[in-house]
């Protein structure tokens, strides 16, 4: 990894941004063989680019056929997508763990506090239920800084869940529920609580469990269900080492070295500026400085100013995947 491009968890304005993220792309235009590749076949002149917003976004699909890595490190670590039977999953080859953990450690502090203030409660049975999950590393990490005693993985054991949520709430301790959404309609269907203090935090995904819903359907149920005002959500996926939370109203915001643009769903070169029109999400990712921090996905969103985005929905020929996959 070149200096240049290592500042970018200390980034505090636009200049920065941009200064590390051309960096960056100068970085893995030179060292990630597939995005040079890709780079060359746009014929993008790499010394022409002087905004990050005129980079190549290297389409999410590269991430289930080759290895998307800059430079000749060995990978620690592998991370794949969940996937139905059949499907071909996403890899994404992580050579340097200790950038992940500082990205999502730094963001949930941002955004939450410490993970030490909290009991950590996580209901992700299908993320549990395989290999590979970055989402099960990140929690995994978090349930360890929790300090509570009652932090832990709940898998099928609603009646658990659902006693210790009491505990907790008659101890009015700080407590975040992360769950995946089928596995929250799951327990709500058997259990109602007023816990209005708690964060209940989505990951997304019926992941062919459930019919899809409308979000404001979703979170109206979750709501109601468990005494709360708003849901909270994580916008991430296996390919990315960021994630963005939204603390309510599916409107999310970024950490400082990650950035959502828009591009034109009919010309995917061109990106949008326009507010609250709908366009494919393009993600920067300055942490995935190893891999390719400029990632085209297959969601859907709209911007809303000051870096807030929301999720309207997929592609309609995109694979089903497991982070955020509700239909808007």
């Amino acid at each position: 990894m070149n200096n240049s491009t290592g500042h970018f968890f200390s980034i505090e304005n636009e200049e920065q941004f941009n200064e590390i993220a051309l960096a960056t792309f100068k970085h893995q235009a030179a060292h990630c063989k597939v995005y040079s590749e890709y780079i060359s076949h746009l014929k993008v002149k790499i010394n022409s680019v002087t905004h990050y917003s005129q980079i190549p976004f290297l389409p999410i699909s590269f991430f289930k056929t080759h290895a998307v890595i800059s430079g000749t490190q060995p990978a620690a670590i592998a991370f794949s997508s969940s996937g139905t039977t059949g499907q071909i999953t996403s890899k994404h080859f992580v050579q340097d763990l200790s950038l992940y953990e500082e990205s999502y450690n730094r963001a949930f502090e941002l955004f939450y506090g410490p993970a030490k203030d909290w009991c950590v409660l996580a209901l992700l049975p299908s993320y549990l239920e395989r290999e590979g999950s970055s989402l099960i590393y990140m929690v995994d990490d978090l349930l360890k800084q929790s300090e509570h005693p009652l932090s832990g993985y709940f898998l099928h054991n609603h009646d658990e869940l659902h006693h210790t949520l009491l505990k907790l709430r008659q101890a009015n301790q700080k407590t975040i529920l992360i769950g995946v959404t089928y596995a929250l309609l799951d327990f709500v269907e058997q259990y109602q609580i007023n816990f209005p203090e708690l964060i209940v935090m989505e990951t997304g995904g019926m992941k062919g469990k459930r019919k899809e819903m409308v979000r404001a359907e979703l979170h109206q149920t979750l709501c109601n269900a468990f005494g709360v005002a708003t849901i909270h959500s994580e916008y991430g996926m296996t390919e990315l080492l960021s994630q963005g939370y939204s603390k309510g109203e599916g409107i999310f915001e970024c950490p400082p070295w990650m950035k959502i643009l828009l591009r034109d769903t009919s010309d995917p070169l061109s990106i949008l500026n326009e507010q609250h029109t709908t366009g494919g999400i393009n993600v920067i990712d300055l942490a995935n400085v190893n891999s390719c921090s400029f990632i085209a996905t297959q969601d859907l969103g709209k911007l809303h100013g000051n870096g807030k985005f929301e999720i309207m929905g997929r592609f309609d020929n995109a694979d089903i995947r497991g982070c955020n996959l509700l239909v808007q």
